[in-house]
């Protein structure tokens, strides 16, 4: 199973983030458990804010 996500303010990207997302889904027929799907999400929330971090939708904090 992929690493738990790192905490707000995660500097893995948009890639790596994917490649942990595409590590859930190894057998097409594999189910995820409650706490995978959990995890799961996190990362794809993750993934989406790198994504559109990389883009430069994000503007960082002063």
């Amino acid at each position: 199973m992929p690493p738990t996500p790192s905490p707000s303010g995660s500097t893995r990207s948009a890639a790596a983030l994917n490649a942990l997302i595409r590590a859930f889904w190894s057998h097409p027929e594999k189910r995820l458990d409650d706490a995978e799907r959990r995890e799961y999400a996190q990362l794809v929330a993750e993934w989406t804010v790198a994504t559109a971090a990389e883009r430069g939708e994000i503007v960082p904090a002063a």
